[in-house]
């Protein structure tokens, strides 16, 4: 049996205690047991980790240099168990802390839907709230805590102050149309076809707008005359449908209507957009238990 699977929780409070009062008399009040189960229990501990911990200094006892070194990580590890218990506890709360979760359109129409199913069948008592943005205001209401978490691309580097990223899965932008649009079916799309349609391209400062300037400058397209900007999912999709527009859009945020058929996508080259999918966090600062259960969750319905 190896050492790590002798050690109980016990061993690791004992010790912390006689550390902190460094009296086994005074560790064995503030446990509430006797000094000769405290003196006991230091030895078993010095068993298994086969070094002195501790030693006799005058009327007290003092940590040695093995049991400073063991005292970092024991400290350590006993906090991080009494907040998985503290965690556990506020998930059974009957009010327990709101979730809010930030998603940019393109996870909100694929991961997210069974992402909620499935956290509602864990029975958590978290009350869940999804909000949908740009990408920048999102980000911005991470940082200030009105959101414990962020699905989406990958920031600028000059937008991660202050956050951490966890890349899940890549998504590129496309050109979609409807099934029945005059350029469905076509094997090319030349330069200035596009400029007979409304186009909806991503708004100036967006996530993705950075990346469709560039398709249209490596595909020598010229900007659209009737460019429509816009973020808005719902729009886009009522617009593509009844007006034979042209949507520049993540992928993801259409991928059931191209894969059923209502939305064709045009031949136009746009592999240099794919970028990162994931999770933003706030950096130095852990989920609330229950995002962290969600984020569980998005991260197993993301795994390729």
């Amino acid at each position: 049996m190896d050492k790590l699977s002798r050690i109980k929780l016990r061993h690791l409070e004992t010790f912390m205690e006689v550390a902190r009062h460094a009296s086994v008399s005074r560790a064995a009040e503030s446990l509430a047991l006797t000094q000769p189960a405290v003196t006991r229990t230091i030895r078993e501990l010095e068993a298994i980790c086969g070094k002195p911990l501790v030693a006799r200094d005058g009327r007290g006892i003092r940590v040695t240099p093995y049991g400073e070194v063991f005292l970092r990580h024991a400290g350590r590890s006993l906090s991080a168990a009494r907040s998985g218990i503290e965690a556990l506890d506020q998930l059974d709360l009957t009010e327990a802390t709101p979730i809010r979760i930030g998603a940019l359109p393109t996870v909100s129409a694929t991961v997210m839907p069974e992402a909620v199913a499935e956290f509602l069948a864990t029975g958590t008592r978290n009350r869940l709230g999804i909000v949908t943005g740009e990408n920048r205001v999102l980000l911005d209401q991470l940082r200030t805590g009105e959101l414990d978490l962020v699905i989406g691309r990958l920031p600028a580097p000059e937008n991660m102050q202050g956050l951490v990223f966890e890349p899940l899965y890549r998504d590129k932008v496309v050109f979609v149309i409807h099934g029945d649009h005059p350029l469905a079916g076509r094997r090319r799309i030349a330069a200035g076809e596009m400029q007979d349609f409304p186009v909806l391209v991503p708004q100036v400062g967006s996530i993705i707008r950075p990346y469709v300037d560039r398709v249209f400058i490596e595909q020598g397209f010229p900007w659209p005359r009737k460019a429509i900007e816009t973020v808005s999912d719902s729009f886009g999709r009522a617009f593509v449908r009844r007006h034979k527009a042209i949507w520049i859009i993540s992928r993801g945020v259409v991928a059931s209507e191209i894969e059923n058929g209502e939305f064709a996508v045009l031949p136009v080259d746009t592999e240099q957009t794919m970028g990162s999918v994931g999770l933003n966090m706030r950096a130095e600062q852990e989920l609330p238990p229950g995002a962290e259960i969600f984020a569980d969750i998005v991260r197993r319905l993301t795994v390729s």
